[in-house]
């Protein structure tokens, strides 16, 4: 059951990933006011979120790691 929910989550944040990196090149190839600074926001969410979602995975684990530690000390 958890592999099933760990794919479905690789799986939407593939496609938001994608959607990013279309939503990049519309910005960019778009001619209105607004669209540099959209363009600039684009870029900047494509390089932030999926730096931030590591970090979360990787908190995750340290503090799984932890509790599971904790556990163990305690049954013995």
């Amino acid at each position: 059951m958890l592999d099933k929910l760990k794919r479905v989550f690789a799986l939407l944040g593939a496609i938001i990933l994608l959607a990013m990196y279309a939503n990049t090149l519309i910005f960019a190839l778009m001619d209105s006011p607004k669209s540099q600074d959209l363009l600039k926001a684009s870029i900047a969410c494509t390089f932030i979120i999926p730096v931030f979602l590591y970090a979360y995975s990787l908190v995750y684990r340290v503090i799984k790691e932890k509790e599971k530690d904790k556990s163990d000390s305690d049954e013995k």
